[in-house]
């Protein structure tokens, strides 16, 4: 089984083309029958007038890789899944980038689509990442995860 064997945290934003690499990764175990995925972008949000142009992304890098390990095995042992790999992005990510990427494997699509799921809200709402949105006037104000 393959559970976020590599680092969590991804400098910039996330290129898409990297999906193909993840999905290739985690399928060579022959029992996997399915994959979910889940990319998060940068969104343009309108915050008191003005346009949300990037959000810059920061984190406490060795406890959030070890709660991601924690969250990683919970998940496998409620649905069973094959591997998981979850990717998020550190520094400045602009509007329209990808900013996480949540890709899981079973042999079944339930299974796989709702971990995946329950691993896009947990890494939202139990690590420790922080994203200050910089609005077109170079203000800023600090994303609160909903």
């Amino acid at each position: 089984m393959k559970l976020q064997s590599e680092q969590l945290f991804f400098n910039g934003p996330i290129l898409a083309k990297k999906l193909a690499d993840y999905v290739q990764d985690l399928g060579t175990d022959q029992s996997t029958g399915a994959f979910a995925s889940f990319l998060g972008q940068v969104r343009a949000d309108m915050i008191n007038g003005e346009p949300v142009r990037a959000i810059e992304y920061t984190a406490y890098e060795s406890m959030a890789e070890e709660k991601m390990q924690e969250i990683a095995r919970e998940v496998q042992q409620q649905f069973g899944i094959i591997g998981a790999q979850v990717k998020h992005s550190l520094g400045i990510v602009e509007a329209g980038q990808i900013c996480l990427l949540v890709i899981t494997t079973s042999a079944h699509r339930r299974a796989a689509i709702e971990a995946c799921n329950e691993l896009v809200e947990r890494v939202k709402k139990e690590l420790p990442v922080w994203g200050k949105e910089i609005l077109g006037s170079d203000n800023h104000q600090w994303k609160v995860n909903q």
